[in-house]
């Protein structure tokens, strides 16, 4: 703290710190020009004895001895210890902070180092001047960091506007062929309309002519039959008769004539036409789902023809025939009938790789190249498998999902599971996704680090021996 002797004077009576920016009142009271009322808005007058000031406070001058005296006392109190008002001459190493001598001692820094200020204060000098020697290069890294971020920042607007434009073109690809597929099939359906109403006229037509053909007899009857004499009778039935029996003329006509109905059928359209459309788009839809083949020698399973299914194989009984000296799937027929029962097991050809506790990695083709794959599994019923690629997968075990990317595993929650899995892979981001391909909802995406190309889809299953799993697993294509 400053002297006792004016310290007390160097302190402004209303906010009781330190005079700033003081002024001397009419009355000889000082206060900090902030601490009185400015005369304009509010009377002036003295905060300590009330005396009136001048009417214009604002004009009051700065007491240039106050202020000098005040920033004086300032600075000798921001050198004495607030805690002990004793100058602070130390610097505690430890607590990196200034100390007096009755700190040094105390217990709050027992088992401290200490240095005199001045000391500390060239150690600090020398540690700070040659710390900016490195700083200046790291202030250059770091801007070197903020340009690059800059460019990144405009790269992904600018990319982002790309996606843009991209996105756009291909929903109008899409909306072109359902507006151009739309306008076809109306066409083919208002020439079927004009066909079936063509039909339909035409046979209203004959229809509307038998009609009046038999109305015209009705009246010409009613009138002949007036008729009183027989000589009369006869003569008006057998005019403009042509020789007409009265059984030909009264024949019934409606049984010769029917309604045509149901004629306009627009099959498939008018029940499947969306699903339809979404065939046919398969068709001009670029790039497509990759054309999976599975491959694998184990005698656990059997692939398809077209390698897009596997069927887990069940051990059945065959025989062996010591005569022929060969095995067979079922008893045939030899001289010697000496056969003797033994496991058979159906091996497909193709590449495996074994693993072990009855793990059953498959071989798949064809291998990707860098860009973009995507590809769909139904796993079915299934209880157990792995889809993805390597060190990187979805697993379905014990009735839980669990993604794995290098041993790192991330257990997920669903309400339903899914059974058929579709995999992203872009191998320009390096990074993989899991979807419902049922409703193409997101499961779940990691970030693969590291990958080398090319790369294979990743597929597994589990073989038991015990309660065996003979649900099947198959590549989706469309």
């Amino acid at each position: 703290m400053a002297s006792g002797s004016y310290s007390e004077d160097l302190i402004c009576p209303a906010c009781h710190t330190f005079f700033t920016d003081p002024v001397n009142l009419p009355c000889g009271h000082a206060f900090c020009r902030g601490c009185i009322p400015d005369g304009v808005s509010s009377p002036l007058y003295c905060p300590q004895c009330g005396e009136a000031g001048p009417p214009e406070g604002g004009c009051l001058p700065t007491s240039l001895i106050l202020k000098s005296l005040s920033e004086k006392a300032k600075a000798e109190a921001a050198e004495m210890c607030p805690e002990h008002e004793e100058k602070l001459k130390l610097f505690c190493v430890t607590d990196q902070q200034l100390a007096c001598i009755i700190c040094r001692d105390g217990e709050k820094h027992e088992g401290h180092k200490f240095k005199p200020i001045k000391e500390a204060v060239a150690s600090l000098r020398q540690e700070l001047e040659k710390g900016m020697e490195t700083f200046s290069g790291d202030i250059l890294a770091t801007e070197s960091l903020a340009k690059s971020q800059r460019e990144e920042l405009t790269k992904t607007k600018a990319k982002s506007q790309q996606l843009t434009t991209q996105i756009q073109r291909e929903f109008k690809e899409m909306h072109d062929f359902l507006r151009k597929r739309e306008k076809e099939i109306k066409k083919e359906l208002k020439y079927k309309e004009e066909d079936a109403v063509e039909k339909m006229s035409k046979n209203l037509n004959a229809i509307e002519k038998a009609l009046s053909d038999s109305r015209e007899l009705e009246q010409k009857l009613k009138s002949v039959l007036k008729t009183g004499d027989a000589g009369s009778l006869l003569k008006s039935w057998s005019e403009g008769n042509s020789k007409m029996t009265p059984e030909d003329a009264l024949r019934p006509r409606a049984k010769d004539l029917q309604v045509v109905n149901d004629s306009l059928c627009f099959d498939p359209y008018e029940s499947h036409l969306q699903f339809f459309m979404w065939k046919e788009m398969l068709q001009v839809i670029k790039p497509r789902e990759e054309l999976l083949s599975l491959q694998s020698n184990s005698s656990d399973i059997t692939l398809s023809d077209d390698g897009q299914s596997l069927f887990p194989q069940s051990k059945q009984a065959a025989v062996y025939c010591s005569s022929c000296n060969v095995n067979y799937d079922r008893p045939h027929n030899c001289q010697s009938r000496q056969m003797r029962m033994h496991n058979f097991q159906l091996t497909p050809t193709a590449t495996t790789i074994p693993s072990s506790d009855g793990e059953l990695v498959i071989h798949t083709n064809p291998q990707f190249t860098p860009g973009q794959h995507y590809w769909e599994i139904d796993v079915g019923h299934r209880v157990f498998w792995k889809l993805g690629i390597k060190d990187h997968f979805l697993k379905y075990e014990c009735q839980k999902y669990v993604t794995c990317s290098n041993n790192q595993t991330t257990v997920l929650e669903f309400a339903d599971g899914p059974r058929r899995i579709g995999i992203y892979l872009n191998c320009t981001s390096k990074m993989l996704s899991f979807y419902n391909a049922d409703g193409m909802a997101l499961i779940h995406t990691m970030s693969l680090g590291s990958i080398s190309m090319p790369l294979s889809a990743y597929v597994a299953i589990y073989i038991r021996s015990q309660a065996p799993d003979h649900n099947p697993l198959t590549v989706c294509r469309y």
